[in-house]
């Protein structure tokens, strides 16, 4: 019965592409092409990211980081997470392990709000683009938009963790675990 919760995700899909199969035959067989290229495009991209990841572990020491992005690092830092997140393309699953290494070196969440907002939303080819199809007031409001929603984000975030003084959250991060529904007080 473990397994069945532990694994009970997958099986739903795996279910829902069996009831495709059987009464959406052609649905289902283009939902499996759509899947099998993904899982393609993720055997491509995720081991360079988890090379740099564990370079990024052991290159960047954690006083850096925290420095850098830590709770002190002020307007330094959101410059900092801003530029981390509009530089490289690919898609957003690739910052999310680079956000929890992050994390775990002690950047501020607010920081890491501002990189994974970035990330998906402002980065420079987009904007390139954007500016060619949209003009430039459209992207240029957008822009200023997003960062003032990025930033209200991160406040919030910020602001909600602290009721969790525990750090409880943040501790099963490494684990894969979700959090404990009880904040300690």
């Amino acid at each position: 019965m473990d397994m069945i919760k532990k694994f009970k995700f997958p099986i739903i899909i795996a279910m829902v592409f069996i009831a495709l199969a059987i009464w959406l035959p052609d649905t289902a067989r283009r939902s499996s092409i759509v899947t099998m290229d993904y899982l393609k495009e993720m055997i491509l991209i995720m081991p360079p990211v988890f090379i740099l990841m564990g370079l990024m572990e052991i290159w960047i020491p954690k006083d850096k980081i925290q420095k850098w992005l830590g709770s002190g690092s002020g307007i330094k830092g959101a410059a900092i997470a801003f530029a981390l997140g509009t530089l490289p393309t690919g898609p957003l699953y690739v910052a999310f392990p680079m956000a929890g290494s992050l994390l775990r070196k002690g950047a501020r969440i607010s920081n890491i709000v501002f990189f994974l907002g970035s990330w998906a939303a402002l980065k420079i080819p987009q904007l390139m683009v954007e500016i060619k199809f949209l003009g430039i007031a459209f992207t240029s409001l957008r822009f200023v938009l997003t960062l003032a929603a990025l930033s209200l984000m991160g406040m919030l975030m910020e602001f909600l963790l602290r009721l969790r003084p525990d750090k409880a959250w943040l501790e099963n991060i490494d684990a894969g675990q979700q959090p404990p529904n009880k904040v300690k007080n």
